[in-house]
């Protein structure tokens, strides 16, 4: 990953976290974990984790059907000159690696 993509990465992180806490619910906290980035820069993926898991689907859908506010946050609130196209995805690999660590902390209790 070149600076300019960590850069970027960077960037839509922070403001992912901030668009989500800013205009969530409250019901559940919603923690980006981590942005994906195409080669050409042209898609980012917003990856996130939800808790009370049993709120993700609700999540996903609102964090989906607010992608072009979230356009709207990052021309606003960054000075990037070419905004990608957005997504947002929970993060599974997040989950299952704290389903991991659960389970190996059992073993040593």
């Amino acid at each position: 990953m070149s600076n300019r993509d960590a850069r970027i990465s960077e960037i839509l992180h922070d403001l992912g976290a901030r668009f989500l806490s800013l205009n969530g619910n409250k019901s559940s906290l919603l923690t980006v974990t981590r942005v994906e980035l195409t080669r050409d820069e042209k898609c980012a993926t917003i990856f996130f984790t939800v808790f009370p898991e049993q709120f993700e689907k609700t999540a996903l859908e609102f964090a989906k059907r607010k992608r072009g506010e979230f356009k709207e946050f990052v021309k606003e609130n960054s000075k990037l000159g070419r905004i990608p196209l957005l997504d947002f995805e929970i993060d599974s690999g997040e989950k299952n690696r704290q389903r991991i660590d659960d389970l190996l902390n059992e073993d040593k209790a």
